[in-house]
């Protein structure tokens, strides 16, 4: 039996540090909004319906919420420690997102605070909304599909 090493490439640190500190930043966001309320989510610019929207999110939600936040940073962890867990991880985190979405925009009212307006009769997204939730999309969809090409790769052990 050979023993094949596969070599770690260098871009696995430095996406590694970079999921890291992206998916830490939701880490912080959502521990500032379970810990300070309504008064941090007031200081970062949300409307008095928005946070009451948010203070009135079920209990699951608020969990599928932490699962996608925290998932994103252990899976962040995990690639960085070269472990094939950071695929299924990631791709929970954002399977997370996802539903979290779906949720907002789809089974609430939260289209309509969070940022939808009424265009011609249909109902439309805010442009800034529509792009903070891409950019959010491609970067957990970014990370999963690196720790999966990774974990193929046989580099994720």
């Amino acid at each position: 039996m050979t023993d094949m090493t596969v070599k770690t490439p260098w871009h696995l640190w430095a996406v590694g540090v970079i999921a890291l500190l992206w998916n830490a930043y939701g880490g912080y966001d959502y521990t500032m909004s379970m810990t300070q309320g309504a008064a941090y989510l007031a200081s970062a610019g949300m409307t008095p319906d928005q946070i009451a929207y948010y203070e009135a999110m079920p209990v699951w939600m608020t969990a599928i919420w932490a699962i996608g936040v925290w998932g994103g940073v252990l899976g962040s962890l995990l690639l960085l420690l070269r472990n094939k867990l950071a695929f299924p991880v990631f791709a929970v985190s954002f399977g997370a997102f996802l539903f979290s979405l779906l949720y907002t925009y789809g089974l609430s009212d939260g289209g309509k605070v969070m940022g939808f307006m009424m265009q011609d009769g249909v109902k439309v997204a805010s442009s800034m909304i529509i792009i903070v939730n891409v950019v959010i999309a491609a970067g957990c969809a970014f990370f999963t599909r690196y720790a999966w090409m990774m974990a193929k790769g046989g580099v994720l052990r």
